[in-house]
Formats: structure tokens, C-alpha cells, sequence
């Protein structure tokens, strides 16, 4: 137990050390900033697309830190020392899906108070669209460590993750946004159901990948 909070330390160190924080959060804040320059002063505007673009914002935020989650740890032999100490591939997706969360996932849920209020969303759907992105949250980071663990090393990780990594992210988009409407229905409880599927499975299938690039 031990071993595994130091290692998930490293790994919130290493994000908030090594600057790979700091871009998502600069990105989405910079869109939450822009769009309502974008479609100007309209309020009701704002208030209907406005959470679709803060939905939109964290999606394409999650893409940044891909490649710093995997690559630098599998070229430095990290990787390797922890597979001959014992440990299984799958716990180690599973640290670095944790790690992701706390480095990654908190703070884009502060900045996302920034945000809402940049965007001028209403603070009744404020609290829906913190709760949906902590929901998410688990998920994005999970796709985010398996597409890494797929993808280091190869040429043009970065747009080959983007390229896996937004279909698979497209029901959480879908639903989180669709929790913001006048009419949510069941979106909410869909939201989570998809984020507790795919959260289940990232570190096995993380697993896998991080095995077979070491094979």
C-alpha cells in the first residue's frame, strides 16, 4: 500500500511539476473566454450553449496530457523496473488512471466555476454540470491512459490519440450535454452508467496495452 501512494504521488508530481497541467487548463479556459465573443452578448444564447462548449472544452482538453501519461516513463525504463519489482500492468494503469484524475480532473473541475462564469451559464445548471464532469471525469482519464499506453512511441501520437480518443469520449459528450437541456430525461443517469463502464475497463485494457508495447 505503501509503494502504491508513492507512486501515485510520482505521478501527481510529475503533472504538476513538469507543466503538462497547466495547458488543458490554460485551453479551456481560453475557449471559455473566446466563445462568447464569439456569439456576442445574447444571455438566452449563452445559457443554451453554453455547457455544450464547456462539455466540448473538457473533451479536447483531455487530449493534451496524452503524451506525457505513457511515453516519457516507457523511454526512461520506469516502466521496466516496475514490471521486474512485480508489478502487475494493470495496477499500474490503474495509479496512472488515479494519478490522471487528481492532476488532471480537480482542477479542471475549479476551473470549470471560472468558466461557467466566463460563458455566463446559469447557476442553476451550474451544480448539474459539476456533477456530470466529476462523473466523466473517471472515463476521460482512463480513455486518456489506454490511447497512451497504445500510442507511445509512434509517429504523431498526439493526433493519432486525438483521433481514437473522441469517438470513444463521443456518449459521455452527448449525455453530459444532454444533462444541461430543458428536458434532460435520463441523460444524467445514461452519463454515469457509460462513465462507470468504460471507467471499469480502462485498466485492463490499459493493462494489455502497456504489456504489449513492452513484448
Amino acid at each position: 500500500m505503501k509503494n502504491l501512494f508513492l507512486l501515485l504521488r510520482r505521478e501527481m508530481r510529475i503533472a504538476w511539476t513538469g507543466g503538462g497541467l497547466w495547458l488543458p487548463i490554460i485551453f479551456f479556459l481560453t475557449v471559455a473566454t473566446l466563445f462568447p465573443f464569439v456569439t456576442g452578448p445574447d444571455k438566452p444564447l449563452l445559457a443554451k450553449t453554453g455547457g455544450g462548449v464547456l462539455w466540448i472544452a473538457a473533451l479536447l482538453a483531455s487530449l493534451l496530457p496524452i503524451e506525457r501519461l505513457i511515453l516519457p516513463d516507457r523511454e526512461d525504463g520506469f516502466l521496466d523496473q516496475l514490471a521486474i519489482r512485480g508489478w502487475s500492468d494493470e495496477w499500474v494503469a490503474l495509479v496512472k488512471i488515479a494519478g490522471h484524475i487528481l492532476a488532471f480532473g480537480i482542477p479542471l473541475l475549479l476551473a470549470s466555476l471560472i468558466g461557467s462564469a466566463l460563458i455566463g451559464l446559469p447557476e442553476e445548471k451550474l451544480g448539474t454540470l459539476l456533477l456530470g464532469l466529476a462523473f466523466a471525469l473517471p472515463a476521460l482519464a482512463g480513455l486518456g491512459v489506454t490511447i497512451a499506453a497504445l500510442t507511445a512511441g509512434l509517429h504523431g501520437a498526439s493526433a493519432l490519440g486525438g483521433l481514437l480518443l473522441v469517438p470513444l469520449a463521443i456518449p459521455l459528450l452527448i449525455f453530459g450535454a444532454g444533462s444541461l437541456a430543458e428536458n434532460p430525461g435520463n441523460a444524467m443517469q445514461l452519463l454515469i452508467a457509460t462513465s462507470l463502464a468504460m471507467t471499469a475497463v480502462s485498466p485492463f485494457a490499459a493493462g494489455a496495452a502497456l504489456k504489449a508495447g513492452r513484448e
